[in-house]
């Protein structure tokens, strides 16, 4: 698994209704992370995508 902290931002990967974009990183719980969309159709949206959505690390917040 990913270590995934709050202000990185990741790579969310593709699904059946949206493309892979960038997700910054606002909570990181047991199952998901919270945050909001950068890119995309969805940017400034708020989601909480499973772990196994994340592809990579864009930019870590350090």
């Amino acid at each position: 698994m990913i270590e995934l902290n709050l202000g990185d931002t990741v790579v969310i990967r593709a699904g059946e209704d949206w493309p892979e974009h960038l997700f910054r990183v606002a909570y990181v719980f047991d199952d998901c992370v919270g945050g909001y969309s950068l890119t995309g159709p969805l940017a400034g949206e708020y989601g909480e995508p499973d772990f196994d959505l994340v592809l990579r690390v864009h930019a870590s917040a350090d």
